[in-house]
């Protein structure tokens, strides 16, 4: 007798992840010798980050990513050592790094984000080849981050016409081209945030008003059925068929950006996938953002502190419910 599925299956899709390290120093300033702390390493990247979180959240998600060079190798260790299900493409080219240096004199975070490797055609195709025969089929797909220099933009629509013909709902998490070609083949849930939602429509959105009409606008006309808008200090946006919510930002200190948006898209598609209302997977997502803001560097969300945000997270029911 098969034993009924409990969880939804899910998969993470990065194109061009990255070795992240952080470190601080007492402050930041030009050619004298600035002496760090030691640094802390991570496997990044938006996937990989949203395969972290949705662990931390009980659940588990297979990545998929391209590493090539001595980089790619530390990043794979990194993923080993974390427990996270990989499956790796190898690539000609060295895997990118990106470093966060915190400035204690400024209580300032720099961040530094090097290019990634150019993917050649049959590496690509190596990458969709590895999602196509994934087993379970995912129930859900997260494709996350930025592409790597020289690839096509179409691929994402090509994603998404894939997943919608295969049964899996695709949430994309892209900018530019990228976020413009996914959306006219139609996806399950896109986490724009706020400039990125500007710049893909070609206005200006000065107040929540506009803000839920642009991501209403999307849903309406078919490019998603989920459109999830981060807002900063101002919170976030969840609009589909017949529902918008908006969650007010919970009133923290932050120490560091690093992964808050892929925390925010881990814990919004961990509930999603599980049937949860969408206010609920609005009010999980927002502790989790808010959870990674509190840690330091490239830690991300602590499960702890998850649980601990989540019951101060405030919804408005803006249509529906």
């Amino acid at each position: 007798m098969t034993r009924a599925r409990t969880a939804p299956v899910l998969a993470t899709l990065t194109f061009n992840p990255a070795l992240d390290l952080q470190t601080g120093v007492d402050v930041v300033e030009p050619e004298n010798k600035l002496r760090c702390d030691t640094p802390r390493q991570d496997a990044g990247g938006g996937g990989v980050n949203v395969a972290r979180v949705v662990g931390r959240l009980g659940g588990r998600a297979t990545c998929i990513l391209p590493l090539g060079g001595s980089t790619g190798d530390a990043l794979q260790a990194r993923l080993s050592a974390e427990g996270l299900d990989a499956r790796v493409i190898p690539v000609a080219e060295e895997t990118r790094q990106s470093f966060t240096v915190f400035d204690r004199s400024r209580d300032a975070e720099f961040r530094f984000v090097l290019p990634g490797p150019r993917l050649r055609e049959r590496e690509i195709r190596a990458l969709e080849t590895a999602l196509a025969e994934l087993s379970p089929r995912p129930d859900v797909l997260v494709a996350s981050g930025s592409l790597p220099d020289g690839m096509d933009p179409g691929r994402l629509a090509r994603l998404a016409r894939v997943a919608r013909r295969t049964g899996v709902r695709l949430a994309l998490d892209a900018s530019g081209e990228g976020l413009r070609a996914g959306l006219e083949a139609g996806v399950w849930l896109v986490k724009p945030n706020l400039r990125e939602l500007q710049e893909c429509l070609g206005r200006d959105l000065p107040g929540l008003s506009s803000r839920l009409a642009a991501a209403r606008e999307l849903v309406d006309d078919g490019r998603a059925a989920w459109v999830a808008v981060s807002l900063g200090r101002e919170g976030a946006l969840l609009v589909g068929a017949g529902f918008a919510a908006h969650a007010l930002a919970l009133p923290i200190t932050p120490v560091s950006t690093v992964g808050a948006g892929d925390s925010f898209l881990a814990g919004l598609v961990w509930e999603l996938s599980r049937a949860r209302s969408p206010q609920e997977a609005l009010a999980t997502a927002v502790a989790a953002a808010s959870a990674t803001l509190i840690s330091p560097g490239s830690g991300m969300a602590r499960s702890v502190d998850i649980r601990r945000l989540r019951p101060g997270v405030r919804i408005d029911i803006l249509e529906g419910g």
